[in-house]
């Protein structure tokens, strides 16, 4: 496929603007730059998730992320969240609480699957 310039220049811009602000470029970032069809999209989508103006302040925003990074199993997403969150306000006890509520988010969708499974092999009577 053959490189739009214009699509480049935004992605060498946008990747030039992360670095600013993370210190580094994040491996998802330098990986779909290559494509900067696919890139720029979702660096706007990101950008309008969690930086762009609604109902939810950034902070709170920045510790949902925090929670679903967390539920994901995303080392590396909790940590630039949990540095967004932090410059933006957040307490240590925020994004502690941010953290367990993934992390109990994470463990009962395990024990749903096997719950679910355990229960049509045991013939155990569900209301569902």
């Amino acid at each position: 496929m053959e490189e739009d310039p214009q699509l480049r220049q935004q992605t060498d811009k946008i990747l030039e603007a992360i670095r600013n602000m993370y210190g580094f470029v994040p491996v998802v970032n330098q990986v779909l730059s290559e494509r900067p069809d696919l890139f720029v999209p979702s660096a706007a989508y990101s950008r309008a998730v969690l930086e762009a103006e609604g109902d939810l302040d950034r902070k709170t925003r920045y510790l949902c992320a925090i929670s679903a990074a967390t539920a994901a199993g995303g080392e590396y997403c909790v940590a630039v969240q949990m540095k967004h969150a932090r410059e933006v306000g957040a307490t240590k006890d925020e994004i502690l609480e941010s953290i367990v509520i993934g992390s109990m988010m994470a463990m009962t969708r395990a024990q749903s699957y096997a719950f679910r499974k355990f229960a049509e092999e045991f013939d155990v009577k569900l209301d569902q």
